[in-house]
C-alpha cells in the first residue's frame, strides 16, 4: 500500500520562519471553532482559521511581527459590519513564533488527526472511482483506492490518497478498521457483489454503496439470498450511489453526490461512536 502525506513537514522547511495563529476563543456565530490553526510565513500560509477580512487581519498580523522581529500581540476581533464579517461573533486568537518544539508538536498534531481520520475505501480504479476519489481528497477522510489491476492504480495520479494493489480486495474489507466505509465500482459485477457482501457483514461499517442500477440492486439481493441466505443484509446497501433526483451519468456528477453522501456517513458515524464513549465515561 502507498500513502501520500499531508505536506506540513515541506511547508515547515520550506518556511522555518513561520507563525503559529490559534483561534483561542470562539464565541457566538464564528467561522471555525477552537481547534483551528493555520501557520502564517512572508510568503506563503499553511490551514485556515475560516477566510474572510479575519483571516486577512491575522495575516497581515503575523506579517508584521516576521518582518519587525517583534513577538506579535493576541487579537480579539469581533465580527461585524466594521471588518466587513456579520457572523455576529468574537474570535480570539494567539499568535507564537515557530520553534523546533513546537514544529514537533505540530508534525504529531498533524499526524494525530490524519490517523483519527475515518478511511473510505474506494474498489475500482476506473473512471468513476478516479473522479469520485479526487472528490474526497480534500475531505477530512483517509482514501484508500483498491484494484487488482496495477495499470489502472498506477495510471492514478491524485495527491493526499492512498492505493493498495491485490489480488483479494475482500481481504482488504476484512482488514480494515471499524467505521471504515466501502464504496464498490470495479470492471466486473461478480467482484461486485463478493466485496459487497464481505462489507455487508461488517456490523462497524459506516457506508457500503455500490454503483449500479434498478436491474443490479435487484440481482443482488437474489445473489445474496441464494449464495449466503442473509437478505437482511441487503437493508443497509446504499444502491446506486450518489442517488437523487438528478439522473445524469457522467462520472464527475455521480462522483460528486456520493462523495457528499459517504462523508457524511463516514463523520457521522464517527461523531456518534465519540459521544458514546464519553457517555459511558
Amino acid at each position: 500500500m502507498s500513502a501520500v502525506r499531508e505536506d506540513i513537514r515541506d511547508f515547515l522547511r520550506r518556511e522555518p520562519a513561520a507563525i503559529l495563529v490559534e483561534v483561542t476563543g470562539a464565541a457566538g456565530s464564528t467561522p471555525r471553532d477552537t481547534d483551528a490553526w493555520m501557520l502564517v510565513s512572508e510568503r506563503a500560509i499553511f490551514a485556515t482559521i475560516g477566510g474572510g477580512q479575519l483571516e486577512y487581519m491575522a495575516i497581515d498580523q503575523a506579517r508584521r511581527a516576521i518582518r519587525s522581529g517583534l513577538s506579535a500581540e493576541p487579537m480579539t476581533v469581533p465580527l461585524g459590519p466594521e471588518i466587513g464579517q456579520c457572523c455576529g461573533g468574537r474570535v480570539g486568537l494567539s499568535f507564537t513564533a515557530m520553534h523546533p518544539a513546537l514544529a514537533d508538536d505540530l508534525i504529531a498534531r498533524s499526524d494525530k488527526d490524519m490517523a483519527e481520520r475515518p478511511h473510505v475505501y474506494v474498489f475500482g480504479a476506473g473512471h468513476v472511482g478516479d473522479a469520485l476519489v479526487m472528490a474526497l481528497s480534500l475531505a477530512p477522510l483517509r482514501v484508500v483506492l483498491v484494484d487488482t489491476r496495477e495499470e489502472e492504480l498506477t495510471a492514478c495520479t491524485v495527491p493526499r490518497i492512498e492505493t493498495c494493489l491485490t489480488a483479494m480486495p475482500e481481504a482488504v474489507v476484512r482488514a480494515a478498521p471499524e467505521g471504515s466505509s466501502f464504496v464498490i465500482l470495479t470492471h466486473d459485477h461478480a467482484l461486485d457483489f463478493l466485496i459487497a457482501a464481505e462489507a455487508l457483514k461488517r456490523a462497524d461499517a459506516a457506508y457500503v454503496g455500490m454503483i449500479g442500477s434498478k436491474t443490479k440492486r435487484a440481482t443482488f439481493r437474489n445473489w445474496l439470498t441464494r449464495e449466503i441466505g442473509r437478505a437482511d443484509l441487503f437493508d443497509r446497501l446504499v444502491c446506486p450511489i450518489g442517488a437523487t433526483a438528478l439522473k445524469d451519468k457522467r462520472p464527475p456528477v455521480i462522483a460528486t453526490l456520493a462523495a457528499a453522501e459517504i462523508m457524511t456517513a463516514a463523520l457521522m458515524w464517527r461523531a456518534q461512536t465519540q459521544e458514546a464513549v464519553r457517555g459511558r465515561g
